[in-house]
């Protein structure tokens, strides 16, 4: 795991969050997914209220460099209630990790992000994009079961994954 510290976002973290998730959203589209982060998505206008919500995270180095952010949530997530050509591996309480990005100064950020969010509760649950192999990859290294198809709330159809102890 990389030497990181993960910690809620603060609103003054947002000028610096944004340019991660472009970077993100460049990485994505030059490993064949330019259509999973499109039209200003995610918008500051979403983080910031994902700040204010303390639901939005930042991963900093050890000299306070952002090298990623996520977005995790405990509870129900209203994507999930219905889910296509499978089904959840557990009901009980769960956690969502959304929109994970890498500001690429160094590996393993996803790992490390997806380490932390087990460490609070064991049942976690994870969507992406079917041209995302590189989440994909991530979510399944880290124990993750492919359950089916969600649809997000633009209707888009979504890879659904959970990873639970039981």
């Amino acid at each position: 795991m990389p030497d990181i510290r993960i910690r809620q976002a603060h609103i003054e973290d947002i000028k610096a969050l944004m340019p991660v998730y472009d970077r993100a959203k460049a990485f994505m589209a030059n490993h064949g997914n330019a259509s999973q982060w499109i039209d200003g998505y995610p918008s500051e206008d979403l983080i910031r209220s994902e700040i204010e919500a303390g639901h939005c995270h930042v991963c900093e180095t050890s000299d306070g460099r952002i090298a990623g952010t996520f977005c995790f949530i405990i509870g129900e997530d209203p994507t999930y209630e219905v889910i296509e050509d499978g089904q959840w591996c557990s009901p009980s309480t769960y956690g969502t990790i959304h929109r994970l990005a890498s500001s690429g100064i160094m590996n393993g950020i996803a790992d490390a992000c997806i380490s932390w969010c087990w460490s609070r509760i064991r049942n976690l649950r994870a969507d992406t994009h079917a041209d995302n192999m590189v989440m994909q990859n991530i979510l399944s290294r880290n124990g993750f079961i492919r359950c089916g198809i969600i649809h997000t709330d633009n209707g888009s159809p979504r890879i659904a994954y959970q990873k639970y102890s039981m």
